[in-house]
């Protein structure tokens, strides 16, 4: 595919507004392409996991370029074909989701559900929509961005046995307040000797306050996701270990990050007005660092990455869903083959 090329909405999606039974009140606004599957293949559901900006029309493009990928298109009566069930969504109060999330009532506006109530919201939202669709049981692997690879790493503790695999597209650093990143300038054992030559103690001052106050885990979001917690629920990057996967398995986990120059420039050109000597010396080598520790997560043979996503800035999927769909595709062969 060319980069920048058009598109076309993967053939076959379904549209739908469904109510958790755990909370009648509210809709989850839906996408989803049921599966076609060949006799003796697994069940596999597939679930794409945003951050907190871009929503699940972002997952679009992937779907359909995973649908090329596989030689599946729109249809679905050939005997040998195969593709999985695929589900995007949009977290209450984000995206396409208008309805904010019945159990917020009554606490501290922006300060909502947490991350694991989202896991499960998760939960049964997947049961809601699997429940019909077959006897067998799904394995269950996901696409995620940003803090949408912490929901899945807390889905697979919370549910274990039923995730297969986990594709994390420039991961949150989970354990991180995006402040302590930058040496602080008023610290009392602060060496301005130690500051590469392109970084001044002004440079961080300004960059640590603007992270303060852009990504501190208390910033409060448009959706009303509680992230002061989530440090302690993965306060390590490679723990907890992700043995214990579908069938009692480990599970397959390919970590991708952005790539640091693109990124960089990106951070510059944007509202942060990051300077790009910030990014190269201090946010890109944390966050890669953060990537290796997630690479850990499962076994050697298991792993795959860090992998550098080139010319994409955060949001991966949109700067490139050509590559996630190719790595999405690659797992899905991956599960399938696994004895």
């Amino acid at each position: 595919m060319a980069y920048g090329e058009a598109i076309a909405l993967p053939p076959g999606i379904i549209y739908e507004s469904i109510r958790l039974n755990t909370k009648p009140t509210a809709c989850l606004e839906c996408s989803r392409l049921p599966g076609v599957s060949k006799s003796g293949y697994p069940n596999i559901l597939v679930v794409f996991l945003n951050g907190l900006i871009a929503s699940q029309s972002a997952w679009l493009p992937v779907m359909a370029l995973m649908l090329r990928r596989l030689k599946m298109g729109g249809a679905s009566d050939d005997k040998d074909a195969y593709r999985p069930e695929m589900l995007a969504y949009d977290r209450y109060g984000q995206g396409r989701t208008q309805d904010r999330d019945p159990s917020d009532e009554g606490k501290e506006e922006g300060y909502g559900h947490d991350t694991l109530d989202v896991v499960h919201d998760l939960h049964q939202l997947i049961n809601q929509i699997t429940h019909d669709s077959n006897t067998q049981p799904k394995r269950i692997m996901f696409v995620a961005n940003s803090i949408g690879c912490a929901i899945a790493r807390l889905y697979a503790e919370q549910y274990p046995g039923v995730v297969a695999g986990m594709v994390l597209l420039d991961s949150i650093m989970a354990n991180s307040d995006f402040v302590s990143i930058f040496p602080d300038p008023s610290s009392p054992d602060f060496d301005p000797g130690s500051l590469p030559q392109d970084v001044t103690p002004g440079m961080l001052y300004e960059t640590r306050h603007k992270f303060r106050e852009a990504f501190h885990p208390s910033v409060k979001n448009s959706e009303g996701l509680d992230r002061r917690n989530l440090a302690a629920l993965l306060p390590d990057a490679d723990k907890p270990f992700l043995g214990n996967g579908f069938d009692g398995k480990a599970l397959f986990v390919s970590v991708v990050g952005h790539d640091p120059e693109w990124f960089a420039e990106e951070s510059l050109q944007g509202s942060m007005r990051t300077p790009i000597s910030i990014s190269m010396n201090y946010t890109n080598p944390t966050w890669h660092r953060y990537n290796q520790g997630l690479a850990r997560l499962t076994s050697l043979e298991k792993a795959c990455g860090p992998i550098i996503a080139n010319k994409c800035g955060h949001f991966i999927q949109i700067d490139d869903p050509a590559v996630v769909a190719q790595l999405a595709c690659e797992m899905i062969e991956r599960i399938i083959q696994d004895p």
